[in-house]
């Protein structure tokens, strides 16, 4: 069942047996967007293999031929070609809308401050309420003029070029995106871009992908900084999405049955591949070869205490496997994800409440107490994530429900489809 033809509310059914099978899961969101706006911003064209569609990577899609890169997209063979564009010889103004992406916004707003004309970024109400203040400060240091018509850190956004770069300060303990966006664009900058961290970053491996990317496209950076030069278009291919991968792994776990993801080995660029680490410590079988990864269950699956900082977008996953454990899991490091597209602390402890589930709110995370979920009609609050880490609470209880099911064509419009097929009889 596809996003398009989702209902309002989707109810959901215990697996009659455990699954033992092997999923393809679509591209990684992160690496699509990262690779898009490297496209983008590179001299001839790009081929891109194993492109995600979903809402928040045709945003990025929209973003860049705003900016003046010319698309060509093949949906049905997952690929797009993208002949870039140097926004450094722009002459008009341009408005982009993010709709609900944050990393389509905080990677547009510095390509913005490329251009010598004026750029407006706007996205939906959920995305303008997420902060963009530290990136907004780091722009005017850099030498672009920001105006901000409505709340100061918040979109609405314009912002005129271009930007000099040199060295600048910014924050990394509220989002890695803020850090990932200027890199990106630093190599167009005059003087390239030496970042400063002045507090802890958060979301480690995100920076160390976006570096991963830019190599690709012929650009060095060390994750804290850029020298000038140009990106050199190139043919890529996307790996599998490894938080979407999550939700198949924990499945495997919570039903103790067997599943592997194919095409997500070894030599991924995504640091949520490590949320196997978190399920082999709770009990779980894992398997990791350069082809795939494969967790099985079966056996009792024991409570945890681990800082998520570095996996954090796993953290409601993990929840959902907590309820299964034989003791309480406490997960740590994730206060930053209050910011996301809800307050996700609150959000998955208020849900496995309701379900009757003792669940505890940290300001830097949460403990959940093992228990069997009632019947419960869980709210998603428009987020993705909670809709998806949610769902696997169906897998060994009746009566689970999922409003607001279509939140998860943000990032992977088909779930509730593939993890029917990957949990049904064989």
């Amino acid at each position: 069942m596809s996003e398009t033809s989702l209902p309002s509310v989707i109810a959901l059914s215990p697996v009659e047996q455990p699954p033992d099978t092997t999923v393809q899961l679509p591209g990684s969101k992160s690496i699509t967007n990262r690779a898009l706006l490297c496209a983008a911003l590179a001299e001839g064209t790009s081929t891109l293999t194993g492109v995600l569609f979903a809402d928040d990577t045709r945003a990025m899609l929209g973003a860049i031929a705003a900016l003046g890169a010319q698309v060509t997209v093949d949906e049905a063979g997952a690929t797009v070609t993208v002949r870039g564009t140097d926004p450094r010889t722009a002459t008009g103004p341009v408005s982009v809308f993010a709709n609900q992406s944050g990393t389509t916004a905080r990677f547009l707003l510095p390509a913005l401050a490329l251009r010598p004309a004026r750029g407006v970024l706007d996205g939906d109400a959920q995305l303008r309420a997420r902060p963009f203040g530290p990136q907004v400060e780091a722009l005017r240091t850099l030498g672009a003029r920001v105006e901000e018509p409505a709340e100061a850190g918040r979109l609405p956004l314009a912002v005129t070029g271009p930007v000099h770069g040199g060295r600048v300060p910014l924050p990394g303990h509220l989002s890695s995106q803020f850090l990932s966006g200027l890199l990106m664009a630093g190599p167009l900058m005059r003087d390239g871009l030496a970042v400063e961290l002045t507090s802890a970053l958060v979301s480690v491996p995100y920076v160390t992908m976006t570096a991963a990317v830019m190599a690709a496209f012929g650009v060095p950076a060390d994750g804290l900084g850029v020298a000038p030069g140009r990106y050199r278009a190139t043919e890529y291919a996307i790996e599998p999405d490894a938080s979407a991968a999550s939700y198949f792994l924990a499945a495997a776990a919570i039903t103790g049955g067997r599943i592997t993801v194919a095409g997500l080995g070894t030599g991924s660029l995504q640091g949520d591949v490590r949320f196997a680490d978190v399920l082999e410590r709770m009990g779980a079988r894992v398997s990791r070869g350069a082809d795939g990864i494969t967790v099985t269950g079966g056996g009792p699956l024991r409570g945890v205490d681990v800082d998520m900082a570095d996996i954090s977008d796993t953290a409601q996953t993990l929840a959902a496997v907590a309820v299964h454990a034989d003791g309480p899991t406490r997960v740590r490091g994730i206060g930053f994800i209050r910011k996301k597209e809800t307050d996700r602390l609150a959000a998955v402890v208020t849900e496995l409440r309701r379900a009757g589930i003792d669940a505890e709110e940290h300001e830097d995370g949460f403990t959940i107490r093992p228990g069997r979920p009632a019947p419960t009609r869980f709210d998603t609050y428009g987020d993705h994530r909670m809709a998806m880490s949610l769902s696997l609470l169906s897998l060994r209880s009746p009566g689970i429900e999922i409003d607001n099911p279509r939140c998860v064509a943000k990032t992977y419009p088909d779930f509730f489809a593939d993890l029917s097929r990957a949990t049904a009889r064989a």
